[in-house]
């Protein structure tokens, strides 16, 4: 660092300022720039930072249950990482599992309201066989869980499940996604990766340069604080949640006027509730996926093997939000030329929203949506169409070809 740099640190007030609730931006925009005013000042900001967070952890914690679900379901199995949701109405085939984000907020966000539900659109458009993977809330008896974690236990899902599913990934949801499909190819028989910011270096964005400009401490931090965990009501609580105005709300719920005040209350409501990450796998996420971009570059190790991304071959199909300030459209679509999935395979759609309304808003989710069903579908009346063939002892030589030559490693 160079004189003109230490000249430029901010002071404890201007660092503070930085953690500020905006309520005219969103909850991804306070925390970039948190994580820079951290960047900027050093051991200064970051002792500003955890008095935020001490500050945010004594305040009064969110009442209430957990957000309700809107669509109805029973829920199938339950593992110390997960917890598995039936929505079905029928049996297709394969299964198709959402697998839900791991951030901060819960999974209702692909169930969120009755107009604005993922799960909801994706029945309506006749995916009979649907399951969500909600990633549990950490406590002290799991804050040592690592991503090899939850990976191993969405093969077990998988396997439950009859052994091979299409697999939808929201954001974070889609990293894991995306791990299986590398881990296991022949478990997946196709993937949907929603907003899942595959390659980092694909492209700018504040949230990726805010990590990347921080030092590990900082995060190392934030893990000592939480005694092992990200404590989520403590980091939602400093990062504004529950701050976004009416206009903010409208913009991502994509409702035409002014939000209902019932759906409003049940928005600020889901924005306050927040699930807590183990600090090994909230640490693997920022050193070697954001800092590093180790899954984009096939360097990732999970159970064992580093996933080379070419080994993936299934179908693949990529949403991206146009004006998604948390996953930039090039991030996501990237994943196109890093796997081994034929060009004339992979799919791909840029839609005009934001971050969350790809998953709750509601233009998005009945104009984008329906095209990945119909894809979907597609695939299922073909792949019904084989196995009834080879149910009778027929079956084309391409077909048997790829029975032959489909990678099955060993779990």
């Amino acid at each position: 660092m160079n004189g003109s740099s230490r000249a430029s640190t901010p002071s404890p007030d201007r660092a503070r300022q930085a953690l500020d609730r905006d309520t005219s931006g969103s909850m991804w925009d306070a925390l970039a720039a948190s994580l820079a005013a951290t960047a900027q000042a050093g051991e200064l900001a970051l002792r500003t930072f955890a008095d935020v967070l001490s500050q945010a952890a004594s305040e009064a914690e969110p009442e209430g249950p957990e957000p309700l679900w809107a669509t109805p379901h029973q829920i199938v199995t339950e593992t110390a990482t997960f917890r598995v949701r039936d929505f079905s109405t029928g049996r297709g085939t394969p299964p198709i599992l959402i697998v839900a984000p791991f951030a901060l907020h819960g999974a209702t966000v692909a169930d969120f309201a009755p107009g604005h539900s993922l799960v909801e659109r994706l029945l309506a458009e006749g995916l009979e066989r649907l399951l969500l993977v909600e990633w549990k809330s950490a406590t002290a008896a799991t804050r040592s869980l690592t991503i090899d974690n939850y990976l191993a236990d969405l093969a077990v899902i998988i396997d439950d499940c009859g052994g091979r599913v299409t697999l939808i990934g929201l954001c974070q949801g889609g990293w894991l996604s995306l791990m299986a499909a590398a881990r296991f190819p022949q478990k997946v028989d196709r993937l949907v990766l929603a907003g899942s910011p595959v390659d980092l270096d694909a492209a700018p964005s504040k949230f990726v340069d805010a990590v990347r400009a921080a030092s590990p401490a900082t995060f190392e931090a934030l893990v000592r604080a939480g005694n092992g965990l990200i404590i989520g009501r403590r980091m939602l609580s400093a990062w504004g949640a529950g701050a976004l105005d009416a206009p903010g709300q409208a913009h991502t719920l994509q409702t035409d006027g002014p939000v209902p005040h019932e759906l409003s209350e049940r928005f600020q409501k889901w924005d306050r509730w927040a699930v807590n990450l183990p600090g090994p796998y909230y640490l693997q996420v920022v050193e070697q996926l954001f800092r590093g971009n180790q899954l984009a570059k096939s360097q990732f190790c999970a159970l064992g093997r580093v996933l080379d991304l070419s080994a993936v071959k299934a179908p693949i199909y990529l949403l991206a939000g146009q004006d998604d300030e948390v996953s930039p459209p090039e991030q996501v679509l990237a994943l196109s030329r890093l796997v081994g999935t034929p060009p004339q395979s992979i799919r791909s759609a840029v839609t005009p929203c934001s971050h969350l309304a790809l998953f709750m808003g509601a233009h998005t989710l009945t104009t984008a949506w329906p095209n990945v069903c119909a894809w979907l579908l597609e695939h299922s009346s073909d792949e019904g169409r084989r196995r009834a063939c080879e149910s009778v002892g027929v079956g084309s030589g391409r077909s048997d070809r790829l029975d032959a030559t489909a990678p099955s490693p060993p779990l």
